[in-house]
């Protein structure tokens, strides 16, 4: 019998979501622990009376209230679900088959997929040795193939960040017509202020893109809002072929609502900020080359012991993300839930 499917996605992994297990603490998904903002519940609820119409496809209000916070242009923003749609809205704007799509590797697990899925060619540049961007190296990597480079800062699930010297230094070896994606999916959490903002260098730079989610500091991951900035004409193309009403009306509703609220936003994330600096020299004391971090987990580099300890953090009701032969994510949950993992890595590591 003929195939009905592409052969080239069987070798292709599935994207393996954080695991929830009834009872346990789930600290698997990069979820912020607090619940949703003032104001958002209400703005569904109300949302929810008109639900049998369709919603504005074009996201006027959200893309205005996005525009007016972080001073762009309403033209250079769209939005989708979540900012993992975006990418692979961007790769099929820019990619053909055979393009080649460049990125780093551990990084983002969707960024396989995304590729294969747009019949572009993966190239995967290996991360340093300290869990991080080898920029020089992906500059190197492009070829006239290249279609598509996208950079995660902080890096997801590593951790990692990229500071504003070694980032201006990979654009300008960046050919003009490459379109260069920064995945900033964290960026509410970063401190360290070598970290650029990735809204200020694309005003500068006309081949940069930036994605941004209010899935993690925002409060919305149930609801998958995204949105990017992006050259007028680049966002315009992505508009063009975003599915049809994607974005719902109780997600505009609701992301109109977390915006209002950016207060109360900060400090939640400054809250995770003071429970990651925490963790993080403790895990040290554990396991000695665990990485700096600027998001809202920490990257612990067990290798093959990955599963090993999921399993043990599991048996004592943690839940958390393993990549067998790199290394295990941990969610910054609440001090409690903290309090609880550290006991349990402490167990599994002596």
């Amino acid at each position: 019998m003929s195939r009905l499917t592409r052969a080239d996605l069987d070798a292709l992994p599935n994207y393996v979501p954080g695991r929830s297990v009834p009872g346990a603490i789930k600290l698997a998904s990069n979820e912020v622990p607090y619940g949703p903002l003032p104001g958002v519940i209400e703005a569904i609820a109300e949302a929810a009376a008109g639900v049998h119409r369709y919603p504005d496809m074009g996201v006027v209000a959200l893309r205005e209230a996005l525009a007016e916070r972080y001073g762009v242009d309403p033209d250079r923003i769209a939005t989708g679900c979540g900012s993992v749609a975006l990418a692979e809205h961007l790769a099929r704007v820019a990619c053909l088959p055979g393009d080649e799509i460049l990125y780093s590797w551990r990084s983002f697990e969707a960024y396989p997929i995304i590729a294969a899925t747009t019949a572009a060619a993966s190239v995967q540049v290996a991360n340093t040795a300290d869990h991080a961007h080898d920029l020089p190296a992906m500059a190197a990597a492009i070829t006239d193939r290249t279609r598509l480079v996208l950079v995660c800062n902080p890096n997801n699930p590593t951790g990692t960040a990229i500071r504003r010297a070694e980032l201006a230094a990979f654009l300008d070896a960046v050919p003009e017509n490459v379109l260069v994606v920064l995945d900033e999916a964290y960026r509410e959490f970063v401190t360290d202020t070598d970290v650029p903002d990735g809204l200020e260098i694309a005003g500068d730079r006309p081949n940069v893109v930036v994605l941004r989610t209010l899935s993690k500091a925002w409060g919305l991951a149930g609801l998958r809002i995204g949105f990017l900035v992006a050259p007028p004409e680049v966002a315009a193309a992505v508009r063009k072929i975003v599915t049809p009403f994607s974005t719902s009306s109780a997600a505009q509703a609701a992301a109109l609502a977390a915006l209002a609220q950016g207060e109360e936003m900060q400090r939640r994330a400054d809250q995770v900020v003071a429970e990651r600096e925490r963790l993080l020299p403790a895990l040290r004391k554990l396991l000695a080359d665990v990485p700096e971090s600027q998001a809202n987990f920490v990257w612990l580099p067990l290798g093959d012991r990955s599963l090993e300890f999921a399993a043990a953090c599991e048996q004592a009701g943690v839940i958390v993300r393993p990549f067998q032969g790199d290394g295990v994510r941990v969610t910054v949950g609440t001090p409690e839930e903290n309090d609880t993992f550290l006991a349990a890595a402490a167990a599994a590591l002596s």
